[in-house]
């Protein structure tokens, strides 16, 4: 795995992420700066409440397709690079994981961007398709539940540790992992990086 592969994935991940899904939507929907209004994230949720339903499902759908397609331009690349095997897999996290920061510090927007979690949700579609149930369940509930507001933080901070906990667990046991790659070190690294940055988005928000 060559340097310059690794530099094009996490460059092309994280522009990727900084695509201003909200931002697109409020111009869409002639609709205030979603910074400026609601509860200031320009996220899915804060759309959903501002724009309408409609919106906010248009502005989540963008947000995973971004970690997906991070994940899948690493992992084709990493298909094509020397030394083969563990390249995709790597590749794959280093792009998604760049996706995630893009999102949540887009430099076009002053780094102020969204929390991360649909985005993050895209990266376990990916490349651990084993927790995604787990992990939709989780980011659809903290963006759907108004009940639900302040405890996103505990619960970002519950399904942060368990794709961190699984993603060991599944690297160390070789377990299925259904259309994903085969688990490597990458799987519990990518999944490291992308939970502390969308953790310090939450504690940040507090």
């Amino acid at each position: 795995m060559r340097t310059r592969d690794i530099f094009i994935s996490a460059v092309g991940g994280y522009l990727l992420g900084t695509i201003p899904s909200a931002d697109i939507a409020s111009r869409v929907a002639g609709g205030p700066d979603l910074r400026q209004s609601g509860s200031g994230n320009p996220g899915a949720a804060n759309a959903a409440s501002v724009l309408g339903p409609k919106f906010g499902l248009a502005v989540l759908a963008v947000d995973i397709a971004k970690g997906a397609t991070a994940a899948s331009l690493g992992r084709r690349l990493g298909g094509r690079a020397l030394g083969g095997g563990m390249a995709g897999p790597a590749l794959a996290q280093v792009a998604s994981s760049s996706a995630v920061i893009g999102h949540c510090h887009p430099v076009w927007s002053g780094f102020r961007g969204g929390k991360g979690v649909a985005t993050g949700v895209g990266q376990v579609l990916a490349t651990f398709p084993a927790f995604f149930p787990f992990d939709i369940a989780v980011a659809l509930a903290t963006a759907a539940l108004p009940q639900w507001k302040q405890r996103a933080f505990a619960t970002t901070t519950v399904a942060s540790v368990s794709w961190v906990g699984l993603a060991l667990l599944w690297w160390r046991r070789g377990l299925s992992n259904l259309w994903g790659p085969a688990p490597t070190v990458a799987l519990p690294v990518g999944a490291a990086v992308s939970s502390t940055v969308i953790f310090l988005r939450f504690r940040a928000a507090r």
